[in-house]
């Protein structure tokens, strides 16, 4: 990451040194003269802030109609609530940070261009990455993958690969959004794209197979509801490869494509998850609803 305004000054500091000055020797022919470009900015702008605002008030009005509903289910059953809400927690707190000029940097890129007759040329482009949307993936997805899990009723080692390779793919997505070339773009991006894969195996492979043991309702709602999540995702990194990947849309195009896709990731498959099945929700009982209770608790006086 550099800081586009030191990059310019120095670029421009130095520039006076190609530009050519009066000679008292006439010379035969000119010699050519390179001066540097002026950096080129992509950043947000108006229509992308007013975006990040909109979608932190759906976020924000989201999280507070989920912990509403959880209070009119018996906390046995409240797994699914508990989840849901702290995705669109981190989701507003993420969107609250963009909103605001927080949780973003310049990415910077080097661009040359090959010319026949004269010299190359090489543009600087400094494109806003928002990192934030990294961090906040990276937390909110692994919740997104175990409302699925539990919900199908995956074996524990299916969700700890599934969970992995989200995070690996989250993070790789990042080191993508600030490649200096094209090598390291998408290099990292394949990766990420790899990971993903291993995503859909276990929610479709791993996930269908636990989902048979259910009731017909809970296996028609794990298909509907997983399928609307994989093709969601799958539009994602669709997104990255047009916006940050080949710089073909606006940071701003690129925020409200990611916003849609976040409102319906986020609060629109909470929403459908805990209407559907938040009242059928298997009861959890131990540790989750009652505590320790007497047992494993330390009392004064023991010798143990």
């Amino acid at each position: 990451m550099v800081d586009p305004v030191e990059f310019a000054e120095a670029v421009f500091k130095t520039s006076k040194l190609l530009v050519p000055t009066p000679s008292p020797t006439p010379s035969v022919s000119p010699i050519p003269t390179v001066i540097p470009n002026v950096p080129h900015y992509e950043r947000v702008g108006e229509t992308g802030t007013k975006t990040l605002w909109v979608v932190f008030v759906l976020m924000l009005l989201s999280t507070l109609a989920f912990v509403a509903m959880s209070w009119r289910v018996p906390v046995q059953k409240r797994l699914f609530h508990v989840i849901t809400t702290m995705i669109t927690t981190f989701a507003a707190i993420s969107y609250f940070a963009m909103a605001t000029g927080d949780g973003n940097s310049y990415a910077h890129i080097v661009v040359k261009e090959a010319h026949k007759h004269v010299p190359n040329t090489i543009e600087h482009v400094f494109r806003q990455v928002f990192w934030a949307r990294y961090v906040d993936w990276s937390v909110t997805t692994p919740l997104l993958l175990l409302d699925l899990a539990f919900l199908a009723g995956m074996d524990g080692a299916s969700i700890l690969v599934a969970i992995v390779a989200d995070i690996i793919m989250v993070l790789t997505g990042l080191f993508a959004a600030f490649g200096k070339n094209d090598g390291q773009k998408w290099g990292w991006y394949a990766i990420a794209c790899i990971a993903y894969l291993v995503i859909v195996y276990q929610l479709v492979v791993s996930g269908r197979r636990a989902v048979m043991s259910k009731s017909n309702s809970t296996s028609k709602l794990f298909a509907s509801i997983g399928g609307f999540t994989l093709i969601l995702w799958t539009l994602y990194p669709i997104v990255w490869g047009i916006g940050d990947g080949a710089r073909k849309w606006s940071v701003d195009a690129e925020i409200i494509a990611y916003a849609i896709l976040d409102v319906l990731a986020k609060p629109v498959f909470g929403f459908w998850l805990l209407f559907a099945h938040g009242r059928n929700a298997t009861a959890i009982e131990g540790f989750w609803s009652h505590g320790l209770e007497g047992e494993g608790a330390l009392r004064v006086g023991d010798d143990e």
